[in-house]
């Protein structure tokens, strides 16, 4: 028994800060103490909390230290290992309460309106050590499915529990094992989509860094259910340590008996392969994934026939995404009713989310749907930083849509998402404020689509570069209102004559700016002004003479000599001369540059 465990996180947000540098130095610092034996040092996945990266937990006492350098790990060794004084200055500020007392994670705002199901062993488990994760009733779910379940009881209770796909739209997973289960075929296929290609999106990363076994244990469990032998781990090639622990998860798993042939004694036979995805967001599109295992381009194919009737390889093929997968254990276990109890009546169980853009505690949190976006942005995630106003919310990614302050309080769960322009999508929520300019986002997202179109289909390929083009008018200023009316005409186009669920989304993040932002649209048009002051050819720099003090420094510092003026008196820009590169505005020390 040890006296005191250190778990420092291991997942790619903290590894990128350093931690595993902590890590060493802590594993290195003990064994020179000669407490190898009394103190136990792992690593973990992913707190959560990444904007404080790297993290370390210290228990018993629970010591949450946030943004720890290798600098500061003779302090902590010296003073709480040794003399047992916590290192306050290095614990995560809301884990102190006003006693002093430390506060459980699971009681600070970050935490305690969370509930985690797919993340529940993500900072609490070592990855890379199969041991621990059947300490955490690992297996045990896939050992109650070939020992005291049919394939289709295992079918029952995913359907009954109302699990839906956690990677876009949101089918019922239970429906799709269903087809596929009843497909007629000597040879069935069980995937993983781990490509996870939205901006900002990190979900799928986390868990399968935190706790690969678990979606091995579930992949198990649905190749029972449908009578596959064979599946498939499509991950992206540029998330490295996701595929290590998965290597290492599947090497560990066919040593122990858990993959390969005879499981538990049962005759039932099933294995796993990596398969490494160059990149390609069209191949987060089930059949254009599919394709990809084929070894040929990523291109998505005509449905139906759906991939449970015709999938890779010709065979019938269920698709779910990592966190889809997450889940099914738990269920198993806990059965049905357990995780239907949490979540909405048509969206059932948590949802995770990767809190990104303009917001406090950037992270990873899992909430159950019907949450809303309020207790996301403003309990969990803390506002808006310096005090500035909320102004938007994108889900979905590329996909979805933009959720306006107006809606903050809509629930959260996959019907209401569609009801207002967006989706659930993978799961990426990226926060804006007064000082986002929504055309500009809505251009970001677009350019991203148009690069990763696969090129298959005219609406997709062609429609998105028009639109693209009109959205560079708009910022531009060369835009017309009846260009604004093309841009939405253009918009029901694409998604009405595309092939994929690329192009059928793609125009998702205009059409919703368009719809709740139309002003600032029509601001760029008809007053040439971006209100948000982000459009850089729209920009007008100006010098409030009242405020400008004539100290020169202003002038003095413009690359293109495009300030005037006398010491001591106001200050005057010329706008033909100006290059709009905000040098001035960053110089000035009495506030007296403004955009206009």
């Amino acid at each position: 028994m040890f006296r005191s465990h250190i778990l420092v996180c291991g997942g790619t947000g903290c590894t990128s800060g350093n931690s595993m540098k902590v890590y060493d130095a802590l594993v290195e610092r003990i064994k020179k103490e000669g407490l190898e034996n009394e103190v136990h040092v792992t690593k973990t996945g992913c707190f959560g909390l990444c904007a404080l990266g790297p993290i370390m937990i210290i228990y018993p006492e629970g010591a949450f230290y946030s943004q720890v350098k290798v600098e500061d790990v003779d302090e902590i060794i010296d003073e709480h290992i040794i003399k047992g004084r916590i290192v306050t200055r290095l614990l995560y500020k809301e884990t102190v309460g006003e006693d002093g007392n430390i506060k459980a994670l699971n009681d600070t705002d970050f935490y305690k309106k969370q509930h985690r199901v797919a993340l529940r062993n993500c900072g609490v488990i070592n990855p890379e050590k199969i041991e621990e994760y059947i300490a955490y009733d690992g297996y045990e779910a896939l050992g109650k499915a070939l020992t005291e379940m049919t394939p289709q009881d295992v079918i029952d209770v995913i359907s009954k529990s109302g699990l839906r796909g956690r990677g876009g739209a949101g089918f019922p997973t239970g429906r799709k094992w269903q087809f596929a289960k009843n497909s007629p075929g000597n040879k069935k296929y069980v995937c993983c989509n781990a490509d996870e290609g939205d901006p900002g999106a990190f979900m799928d990363r986390s868990i399968l860094e935190g706790d690969p076994h678990a979606v091995i244990e579930a992949m198990a469990i649905a190749a029972y259910a449908i009578g596959a032998d064979q599946g498939y781990i499509y991950v992206r090639a540029e998330y490295p340590i996701a595929v290590q622990r998965l290597s290492i998860a599947i090497k560990q798993a066919r040593e122990y008996g858990l993959l390969g042939k005879n499981i538990f004694g049962t005759g039932f036979n099933f294995d796993l392969d990596l398969r490494l995805g160059a990149g390609a967001f069209v191949c987060g599109e089930e059949t254009a994934l599919m394709t990809s295992i084929e070894g040929h381009r990523g291109e998505p194919r005509p449905r139906p026939p759906f991939p449970a009737v015709k999938g890779l390889f010709g065979k019938p093929t269920i698709l779910n995404n990592v966190e889809t997968y997450a889940n099914v254990p738990q269920i198993i276990l806990k059965g049905a009713d357990w995780f239907a109890s949490m979540g909405t009546e048509k969206s059932r169980g948590t949802k995770v989310f990767a809190l990104g853009g303009k917001i406090h505690n950037t992270g990873l949190v899992e909430i159950p749907m019907g949450t809303t976006m309020r207790e996301i942005i403003y309990d969990i995630g803390g506002g808006c930083p310096n005090g500035k106003k909320f102004k938007a919310a994108q889900t979905g990614g590329p996909s979805g849509g933009c959720i306006p302050a107006s809606l903050i309080d809509t629930p959260i769960d996959y019907d209401n998402l569609i009801a207002i322009g967006s989706m659930m999508g993978s799961g990426g929520l990226i926060v804006m404020d007064e000082d986002n300019c929504m055309v500009d986002i809505a251009k970001f997202f677009l350019e991203f689509t148009v690069d990763e179109s696969c090129g298959k289909c005219t609406a997709c390929r062609i429609g998105t570069k028009r639109l693209y083009e009109m959205l560079c008018k708009v910022t531009d200023g060369t835009a017309t209102m009846e260009d604004l009316d093309k841009m939405e005409e253009l918009c029901y186009y694409i998604k009405e004559n595309s092939l994929c669920g690329l192009g059928q989304t793609a125009p998702n993040p205009v059409l919703s700016t368009l719809h709740y932002f139309r002003d600032e649209y029509e601001a760029h048009v008809r007053d040439k002004r971006c209100p948000a002051g982000v459009c850089k050819k729209l920009l007008r720099y100006q010098i409030v003479a009242d405020k400008c003090k004539g100290c020169t420094l202003c002038a003095r510092n413009c690359p293109a000599g495009a300030i005037t003026g006398t010491v001591k008196q106001p200050h005057v820009i010329d706008p033909e001369k100006c290059i709009k590169c905000g040098v001035c505005m960053e110089k000035c020390r009495f506030g007296a540059i403004i955009k206009a």
